[in-house]
């Protein structure tokens, strides 16, 4: 995932949009311009911080 598509899904308002980091679903509470999101852990309710490059998007919608 970029910056770009982590922050359209941080402000999202109409819809839930799942994502993974390291296989775990998380939510992600912001995005910062050095590539690093701040996350919650959705398994464990953990605060933590990962590279936006290693977050993954769970079906994305696919633009023609």
């Amino acid at each position: 995932m970029d910056n770009k598509r982590a922050k359209e899904i941080l402000n999202q308002t109409k819809e839930n949009i799942q994502v993974l980091y390291d296989g775990a679903p998380v939510w992600i509470e912001d995005v910062n311009s050095n590539n690093i999101a701040e996350v919650t852990d959705l398994n464990n309710n953990s605060k933590i911080e990962a590279p936006v490059n290693k977050l993954v998007e769970v079906n994305p919608i696919k633009k023609f």
